[in-house]
């Protein structure tokens, strides 16, 4: 689904780039996290992707295609709802068909569907302000599907929230991967969200520029609950990412 070839990027106002030569790849339908410590380079590759910045050397190609030469292939959803707070929340789920220029008649349909599958329809004419923390998430989630995009990429999405709705808000995104079937790209700084999610986790732990992202296959089959993350190999998987990160940030 997604593959970087040799990509180095630097920012201009920077002295050290911040990868170098930097090859991974993603599969169709993966759900792949990506931790490191605050300014790693985490979210730059999501600006690479999205084609926000453009690599200094290398490739990124999707289905083997170079970004440069498709469109819509990608969708983003950061860390804050971004809600327009004077749009009903369909008016907001809809904004990506809007801009698309889908009809309004699709646009009502496809709505009312995704909003139903996110537990958001008797909110449909609701506001923002009328929403939790939690829902408003939901229905960010719900806007970035609509935009079309077989690959999500998801930068921290439920960090605001406070613990118990974080849980929550993983648990229903599994559910919501395992409808959908998208590849799905998660940053993310805990650990344990990172392997309760992921099926792979690459975690950047070298100093700028990075050159590799250290890949960890997770032992856990799907569907998941909380109870795995108390099994010996998960704990133990756990601390040892928690100690790559701590060398990370020491470096």
């Amino acid at each position: 689904m997604l593959r970087f070839e040799g990509v180095s990027f630097r920012y201009p106002e920077d002295e050290l780039g911040m990868m170098e030569k930097l090859s991974f790849q993603v599969e169709n339908g993966e759900l792949v996290a990506i931790i490191g410590a605050s300014g790693c380079g985490k979210s730059t590759i999501f600006r690479l992707i999205n084609g926000l910045e453009k690599p200094d050397e290398g490739k990124i190609l999707v289905d083997e295609r170079p970004i440069e030469t498709i469109k819509n292939y990608s969708a983003f959803m950061p860390q804050k709802d971004l809600l327009f707070p004077w749009r009903s929340i369909e008016k907001n789920v809809c904004l990506p068909m809007e801009l698309a220029k889908v009809s309004v008649e699709e646009q009502g349909r496809r709505t009312e569907k995704v909003l139903a599958q996110v537990g958001l329809l008797e909110y449909a004419k609701k506001f923002p302000k009328d929403l939790s923390g939690g829902m408003k998430q939901r229905a960010a989630f719900a806007r970035t599907l609509l935009s079309g995009a077989d690959m999500l990429l998801l930068d921290e999405p439920f960090s605001a929230l406070d613990y118990l709705t974080r849980v929550e808000m993983q648990e229903w995104l599994l559910q919501q991967w395992v409808h959908y079937h998208k590849t799905i790209l998660f940053i993310t700084h805990d650990v344990e969200e990172a392997i309760f999610l992921a099926k792979r986790v690459y975690i950047i732990q070298d100093s700028r520029p990075f050159t590799e992202m250290e890949c960890i296959e997770v032992p856990l089959d799907y569907p998941r609950n909380r109870e795995d993350l108390k099994k010996a190999e998960i704990v133990e998987l756990k601390e040892s990412l928690i100690g790559k990160l701590r060398r990370s940030v020491s470096l």
